[in-house]
């Protein structure tokens, strides 16, 4: 008996990509509920409305060649997520940031587009830096309680994953951890309410991501801390870490 032929796309191969490009864009105001799928689709479209020459996978099924990197969870604010774009024909990164601006909703903002450099995006983005408002929790009070946290050499907490719960260690993920009021904070915003506490810290990526709902779940369980709000959690950075400073760097650069 025959084997069976194998089944090969008609039409020609898609065209190579011949350059690739990496975008930082922010999820701000009511759009951080914006899910990764729901952004996924809204930037493919934009693509299409700006007319980005986007290179294509082969196959039956071809998709636009576009890798996302640990984006943010749904509900989260971020200044400081990313994309790379593989593209047919060569083009201006600030002419493809304004168009891809103009063609996203207001509150998903391309904030930089650059022409990627060697190596993967994906394995610059060692750590994040988050920023925390606690409406109604005194500085002093959450200042003790990240204080008690950060005595432990381990916290474990548990998550519901996909496969069951998973209980891991947050303490060894937390380089730094700052807390002000919301007066001193130089993030604050229009929105920010003044009787509120700031935690900003840096938190190093591992497997399985600790999230700052993770440590807000140690927090509770090592500090009792229990805010009357959920906080609002917004990510300022990612990128390569640096250890002698404890600061996050530009993954574009």
């Amino acid at each position: 008996m025959a084997p069976p032929r194998q089944r090969v796309p008609e039409g020609p191969a898609p065209d190579p990509a011949v350059q690739k490009l990496r975008v930082r864009y922010a999820k701000r105001g009511r759009l951080r509920f914006t899910s990764s799928r729901d952004f996924q689709r809204a930037l493919e479209r934009a693509l299409r409305r700006a007319d980005v020459p986007m290179a294509f996978s082969a196959g039956f099924h071809p998709h636009p060649k576009i890798s996302y990197a640990n984006a943010a969870a749904t509900g989260t604010a971020s200044e400081a997520e990313y994309v790379e774009l593989q593209v047919t024909a060569r083009v201006d990164p600030e002419s493809v940031r304004v168009a891809l601006d103009e063609a996203l909703p207001k509150g998903l903002d391309i904030v930089q587009v650059v022409e990627a450099g060697a190596g993967s995006l994906a394995d610059r983005l060692e750590a994040s830096e988050w920023r925390v408002e606690f409406t109604g929790v005194p500085a002093d009070v959450l200042e003790g309680a990240v204080g008690r946290l950060l005595e432990h050499e381990r916290v474990e907490v548990t998550r519901m994953t996909k496969s069951g719960p998973r209980t891991f260690d947050v303490r060894a993920a937390i380089v730094s951890a700052e807390v002000s009021d919301a007066s001193r904070d130089g993030a604050m915003n229009d929105a920010s309410p003044v009787d509120c506490a700031i935690l900003r810290m840096v938190v190093r990526h591992t497997t399985p991501a600790v999230r700052p709902d993770d440590i807000l779940t140690a927090l509770r369980e090592t500090a009792d801390l229990a805010p009357p709000r959920p906080p609002l959690v917004t990510r300022m950075a990612q990128g390569p870490l640096d250890t002698a400073t404890a600061r996050v760097t530009d993954p574009l650069a």
